[in-house]
């Protein structure tokens, strides 16, 4: 056994975040750590790796510890190879040795199959899947028999989750240990042996994931039989009888370069438009460039109300991690809150409430930092202040990021709900029974340029990555 956790407490003021919590970890397993979002699961890892002290309860460790974040943990101003290597740098007589980092670090890439990541490059300029991928690296690097992996793959394709499991199968087969937290639970069935669920902060069950199915884990993940329990994770959403409205967005030959080329699109009221596409190939330029993030080149936009966007990037662009929820619901329509330049603080803790129980966001109160919310209730708070602020085009780059299965309908649920409030949604995902699930049609981005748009109906999930991958759409 090389973990064993008997009793961990934990709590953050009059917050309880772990109150009970058993796990036992053998050596060559990958262990599935399952739960909603605000469960502990995040606490828990970061007790593990020492960034937390627990209040309560016995750890009996065997191993070095290391820890791949749900959020990055990156020092976005440092090359790559100091990212990768930070603690582990080779050096001469008391001098790092910058020729051997490189190597090293390189070395570490192209075994991920990300030979292209130029080790000098500094980190804070790749894209969130690449330094996504130098987090994974970095814990490769190390030499501790126990990694801690949280969220691995939210910002991979699926290409780079294979690569992952890859080399996570060889890290089992060295006898090292995987704690394994993911919101996927076909990820999980593919990677993972043994299981522990936790609930409001204790371990409710345990054991191996051959002998239970998806429903049972389900209903101990929430503690009750739900919708989400008893049919697949992602019912159809679309409205087939929803009227669509007069078209609000007309797009024609928009470019960002260098990643975006061509994008021609026409967005209606009362539908939703999904965008895939792998990672790079300019799915979130076009969204960036349409919100006026990115600078647009050679296109003609004709467009009619009010713009609302959802980054994909919460903890850089999306929240002002330091104030609280009503701040952070609020601050793109502070009218509704205000008068005379003055916040009527009743009025904004009544409308954060509002948007907190229509997003089930698990807090003490509208006055909390969001720094000390779950990364998946961080997600819904981002959510909670598009609601709020009621715009009628919503771009949403990676809506469900980070979030569990339970909490996933009530986000096809809203999607659904404002598309039938007459809002134009588009919608950016890496996750194909999202789009195919949600979307009323659909486009893909290869290399820069957008296909046309069909019906969701009439792709699949092969016909996607064939356009995507430079095939015919």
């Amino acid at each position: 056994m090389l973990l064993q956790l008997r009793g961990i407490e934990k709590r953050f003021g009059a917050t309880v975040a772990l109150d009970g919590v058993d796990l036992e970890v053998r050596a060559g397993e990958v262990h599935a750590l399952i739960g909603e979002n605000g469960a502990g699961k995040s606490t828990l890892m970061n007790i593990l790796s020492g960034a937390f002290p627990a209040d309560a309860g016995e750890i009996t460790l065997n191993a070095g510890v290391t820890h791949i974040h749900q959020e990055l943990a990156l020092c976005p101003h440092l090359p790559v190879a100091e990212n990768v290597l930070m603690g582990m740098e080779p050096s001469f007589f008391g001098w790092l040795d910058q020729r051997r980092m490189l190597d090293r670090a390189a070395s570490l890439l192209a075994g991920f199959g990300r030979a292209e990541i130029d080790p000098r490059a500094r980190t804070g300029n790749l894209s969130i899947a690449d330094q996504q991928v130098v987090e994974i690296c970095r814990a490769l690097a190390s030499d501790a028999r126990i990694i801690l992996m949280d969220e691995p793959t939210s910002s991979l394709q699926r290409s780079n989750v294979d690569r992952l499991f890859r080399a996570i199968r060889q890290l089992r087969e060295r006898g090292m240990a995987i704690i394994y937290i993911s919101h996927f639970l076909e990820e999980v069935r593919e990677i993972a042996d043994r299981f522990t669920v936790l609930r409001d902060g204790k371990s409710v069950a345990t054991g191996d994931l051959k002998s239970v199915a998806d429903a049972e884990l389900i209903t101990l993940m929430v503690g009750r039989p739900s919708p989400a329990a008893t049919q697949h994770p992602l019912p159809a959403q679309r409205g087939e009888g929803r009227v669509r409205g007069e078209v609000i967005l007309e797009v024609e030959n928009l470019a960002s370069p260098p990643r975006l080329h061509s994008a021609t699109f026409e967005l209606r009221r009362g539908e939703v438009l999904g965008i895939a596409g792998l990672i790079g190939s300019g799915r979130t330029e076009m969204i960036r460039a349409l919100f006026g993030l990115e600078r647009a080149t050679a296109t003609r936009i004709r467009a009619s109300g009010a713009f609302g966007y959802l980054s994909e990037d919460r903890k850089r662009e999306g929240l002002a991690l330091p104030l609280s929820i009503a701040d952070n619901i609020t601050m793109s329509r502070l009218s509704a809150c205000a008068r005379l330049g003055w916040i009527n603080l009743r009025q904004q803790a009544a409308q954060a409430g509002a948007a907190m129980q229509r997003m089930h966001v698990k807090a003490a109160g509208p006055e909390t930092r969001v720094a000390r919310l779950s990364g998946g209730n961080q997600q819904k708070v981002a959510l909670g202040r598009l609601l709020h602020q009621d715009p009628d085009v919503l771009l949403l780059d990676e809506p469900a990021r980070g979030i569990d299965i339970a909490t996933k309908q009530d986000v096809y649920a809203e999607i659904a709900q404002l598309a039938e409030q007459g809002k134009a949604i588009l919608m950016v995902s890496s996750y194909l029974p999202e789009l195919l699930g949600v979307c009323d049609r659909i486009a893909v981005m290869s290399r820069g340029r957008l296909s046309p748009s069909r019906p969701a109906l009439e792709w699949t999930p092969d016909s996607i990555m064939e356009a995507a991958l430079g095939g015919t759409a």
